[in-house]
């Protein structure tokens, strides 16, 4: 590792071990922010699906109308009855299951685990990658800065 050549290139201060926080709990933290991260990847999905699904529904409502008009009112009515504001799970439609995954896992996971960091490091989010970044990165390379 090089000496520090400017401000830019000095270890960032503000993503900095607490006193007291040892591999094992930064280690663990890491891995729980990586849980995290895959929840937040996961809620995503769920957006996606809520989207995709409710453009589904409206484009389907264009079908109906379209059957309709050209004289299949028979599959049309079929169609509008069975299919066209349909719940996609028993009582609830996507944004629904977005609202339940919400209040029933999402802000708990969250809360908690911001409890965790304000409790073990002071709150630091991302203190593994920070150190990982430190790690790996070239002192003096002008795209290896620690900060922006």
């Amino acid at each position: 590792m090089n000496e520090a050549t400017s401000d830019e290139d000095r270890p960032d201060r503000t993503a900095a071990r607490p006193g007291g926080a040892d591999d094992a709990t930064v280690k663990a933290l890491g891995t729980l922010s990586k849980a995290l991260e895959t929840v937040e990847q996961a809620r995503g999905c769920l957006y996606a699906f809520h989207q995709l699904t409710g453009g589904a529904d409206l484009t389907l409502g264009e079908a109906v109308e379209e059957l309709r008009a050209a004289g299949h009112a028979q599959q049309a009515d079929l169609l509008e009855r069975e299919i066209l504001g349909r719940n996609v799970i028993p009582g609830h439609w996507t944004y629904q299951v977005i609202e339940s995954y919400n209040a029933t896992y999402y802000q708990p996971f969250t809360s908690i685990e911001k409890q965790v960091r304000d409790e073990l490091v002071d709150g630091h989010a991302h203190l593994y990658e920070a150190e990982m970044k430190e790690a790996r990165r070239t002192w003096g390379h002008p795209d290896h800065t620690a900060g922006p």
